[in-house]
């Protein structure tokens, strides 16, 4: 009976620890063929070429979103950009979008001297912290670039090409889930280019 016992506990070891470890494997948002998992939003435009996920102002030259199905809590999430043009843009998180308004935090992704990796708050507090001027440096205009970016409870971590942008405690972010969500700015002349989108869920 000892045996069965000590057994059955292991089994049940194992299983927590493999449900723990798939909880903390990477998952690809964008596959490199479709928008498999998104949603559009708004007019603007969003599609696949040579395996990249491009933005780009359409005609109407207003905002617009491409929103992941799922919802997000705790997770780090990757993503290779690459700006061309005019690269107003960002990574919005815990956030719900009606129309082309989003409500949720963004991790601006702009041309250089806008404050790339700062958090944005939409349609609410408007800035809630910037990186320092200095930091700008690691942003290179119109070559790849890494963001990551980590949130876990009220915490909020990012960093460009393995640089610490801003790190951010905010209640009202831990207090909510939602969507992770790509933006193309209003304004026209944007075009973006996205690839090796992975998210991370933390436990």
């Amino acid at each position: 009976m000892k045996r069965i016992i000590t057994t059955s506990l292991l089994v049940a070891a194992f299983t927590i620890l493999g449900a723990g470890a798939q909880a903390q494997k990477k998952q690809k948002l964008f596959n490199g063929k479709d928008l498999t998992g998104w949603k559009i939003y708004g007019t603007e435009k969003w599609y696949v070429e040579g395996g990249e996920l491009i933005c780009e102002s359409g005609p109407d030259k207003e905002y617009g979103y491409l929103g992941t199905e799922k919802s997000f809590k705790d997770f780090e999430l990757t993503a290779q950009f690459k700006q061309e043009a005019n690269g107003n843009s960002g990574i919005f998180f815990h956030s719900s979008i009606e129309g082309t308004k989003v409500a949720g935090w963004q991790a601006e992704v702009a041309p250089p001297n806008n404050s790339t990796g700062g958090i944005y708050e939409s349609y609410g507090r408007g800035w809630l912290i910037k990186p320092a001027p200095e930091k700008d440096k690691y942003l290179k205009m119109g070559e790849w670039n890494t963001m990551k970016v980590r949130v876990k409870g009220n915490n909020v971590t990012t960093y460009l090409n393995g640089q610490e942008m801003i790190t951010l405690d905010d209640e009202k972010i831990g207090a909510i889930t939602g969507q992770i969500a790509l933006q193309i700015h209003s304004g026209g002349g944007i075009k973006v280019r996205w690839k090796n989108i992975e998210v991370k869920e933390l436990k």
